[in-house]
């Protein structure tokens, strides 16, 4: 798995793990497909819907390890 940071786009996220749509759509970014959000950097996403960067990456990692 590749290191995940709030620099990491949604884009290189789902490319390189297509599950992590589903912690996305659970967190409320229900637009991460959209062509737009896939440059949008992790830090992007959670500044403009209100959550915690780094509660967000804690989540995203834990998801994506137990894929693993």
């Amino acid at each position: 798995m590749a290191r995940i940071t709030e620099n990491t786009t949604i884009g290189e996220l789902l490319r390189s793990n297509p599950e992590a749509k589903d912690i996305l759509q659970s967190m409320g970014m229900h637009c991460s497909s959209c062509p737009s959000a896939q440059r949008e950097t992790l830090g992007q996403a959670a500044m403009v819907h209100g959550m915690d960067v780094d509660d967000m990456l804690e989540d995203l990692k834990g998801f994506l390890e137990t894929m693993n």
